[in-house]
């Protein structure tokens, strides 16, 4: 029998937790929390331990459950890879097409399943739905859309889309078995700044359907509803009604050339009241018993999170319309890299991404997707880049420098990774760590002092010199560098408003002082 320990028993992990018991597979529950340890362990009789330290002394544990904060997964499902276990990993698989490549690739290495949690895949209302679809009962499918809406936990550590919507994009793609060639995804920070609380994503499909998912945790009531429109029959999948799934059977006639729809009674479909949640579960454990490969495995989990990346891109760039690339296997090459450029072992490079002449790619190193990396230019040991990232020519960028999404790094500026070198005393050893935040732009023969944070959509201008931390769309000029003024997203110079805002002359946004810098000025929503 296969024994499981999950990890993290609060809002989702105590369903988790209950089912694995009750199918007889749950040995330990690790949590940092004491109490909620103790009530799992007193309702269960199983061990319970505070951390991941505690809980690899099991070693008659197969696998491991995932069920923290999703910026979490990579990490946790990684240990359990590498310590030979199988893991479930609740959506989203990781935060990173990239990191997802690297579980996958461990999984295979270790001989381990890998399984993400996409509960909707084991529903068997939409079970039965994929049949009648496949069975051609609702004839051709033309538009598919999606409503995930709730006023419930609000999380601070990821937006709504990669909170609600991975369920639906996994669905989606099933159903129609095929990737969207587009999405166009915009969204409303109402709450938190930088934190989306209600999305609307468009999706276009290769096959011609085109799609929506709509997700909020501002609504005033729970609604979470599927409806699939083919050229016969329409579906309607509704968890929160008794009846799952209903069949409408309307039609168009068609009169002196002029569209009249004819509606009809819909049907109720049957189908097994069972919890999707113990399925899901029950079929964990018999992939790894039997050695099958789960129907929501790493390969499925990285195609779900390269769409999240597209619409999370397209909410970062104003709604534009973002093509998706089709996703490879893992392992197979998906950029281009000039023939005079070097790619050590133990690289991952995003998709999209381009090398150019004469470049070093270093072991250990992480670029994301659609990376332009110009010639001349050095990256790592164990450097991590985002996406989007513009790195031009004659640019070192050396362990301890982390650049995340939409960062520009002009020709040859610098980074230094020690305060005080000199030639015949080593002080890697001594090397502090650089961080430059989203959409930050480091001008043309700017130098970075090691040890600082450059803010959120900063701007260092040529030739500047930072010596210590930058605030979030901060404009830095000069040797040393001084704050000279501040920057909107666009990449336009702010100009002071009224009541202490700051706003942008060209794209009309409006900005806030505070502790880091300037902060958006977000709307109140309407009531």
């Amino acid at each position: 029998m296969v024994s499981v320990a999950v990890i993290g028993g609060g809002y989702w992990g105590k369903n988790l937790i209950r089912n694995f018991a009750v199918l007889g597979a749950l040995k330990v529950v690790c949590d940092t929390d004491v109490g909620v340890r103790k009530q799992h362990e007193e309702q269960y009789g199983v061990r319970g331990v505070g951390g991941v330290e505690e809980l690899l002394k099991f070693k008659d544990v197969d696998a491991w459950v995932v069920a923290t904060p999703a910026a979490t997964h990579y990490k946790l499902a990684r240990i359990a890879l590498e310590n030979g276990k199988s893991v479930f990993v609740e959506k989203p698989l990781a935060m990173k097409g990239t990191e997802a490549e690297e579980l996958i690739h461990l999984a295979r290495e270790k001989g381990k399943t890998l399984m993400v949690g996409h509960l909707l895949q084991y529903h068997p209302a939409v079970v039965k739905l994929k049949e009648l679809i496949d069975d051609g009962e609702l004839g051709r499918i033309r538009y598919v859309y999606s409503n995930r809406l709730n006023m419930g936990k609000i999380r601070t550590e990821e937006n709504i889309l990669w909170s609600f919507a991975p369920h639906d994009i996994s669905v989606m793609i099933s159903l129609l078995e095929e990737l969207p060639e587009s999405v166009m995804s915009s969204g409303g920070t109402y709450l938190q700044p930088d934190v989306a609380d209600v999305t609307l994503t468009a999706f276009e499909f290769p096959g011609g359907v085109k799609g929506h998912i709509f997700v909020s945790w501002l609504h005033p009531f729970k609604e979470q509803k599927l409806v699939v429109v083919g050229d016969q029959k329409m579906a309607v999948f509704d968890d929160m009604s008794d009846e799952k799934l209903r069949l409408y059977p309307h039609s168009i006639l068609w009169r002196h050339q002029i569209p009249e729809a004819q509606k009809a009674e819909p049907k109720v479909v049957g189908v097994p009241k069972e919890e999707p949640l113990r399925l899901e579960c029950q079929h964990f454990l018999d992939c790894i018993e039997k050695g099958r490969t789960p129907k929501t495995d790493g390969e499925e989990g990285l195609r779900v999170l390269r769409v999240l990346e597209a619409c999370q891109e397209s909410i970062d760039r104003g709604g534009k319309k973002i093509d998706l690339v089709q996703p490879r296997a893992a392992g197979e090459q998906s950029y281009f890299a000039h023939p005079t450029a070097q790619i050590d072992d133990g690289v991952s490079i995003g998709e999209g991404s381009r090398i150019w002449h004469f470049s070093h790619i270093l072991t250990g190193s992480t670029i994301g997707r659609n990376c332009r990396i110009g010639q001349n230019v050095v990256i790592g040991p164990d450097v991590t880049i985002g996406n989007n990232v513009k790195i031009q020519n004659n640019v070192s960028v050396y362990d301890g420098v982390t650049l995340e999404d939409d960062v520009f790094c002009g020709p040859s500026m610098v980074f230094t990774n020690v305060i005080n070198p000199r030639s015949e005393i080593p002080r890697m050893h001594e090397r502090e760590e650089t961080l430059v935040r989203k959409g930050a732009t480091l001008g043309a023969n700017c130098t970075v002092v090691c040890g600082h944070t450059i803010g959120k959509y900063a701007f260092v201008g040529a030739g500047a010199v930072v010596t210590k931390d930058v605030p979030d769309y901060a404009l830095v000029l000069g040797n040393p560098g001084r704050i000279s003024g501040w920057m909107c997203r666009c990449g336009i110079r702010l100009r002071k408003g009224e009541d202490n805002t700051w706003d942008c002359p060209e794209c009309g946004k409006s900005y806030e002082e505070s502790k880091m810098g300037l902060v958006e000025k977000v709307s109140s929503p309407e009531v």
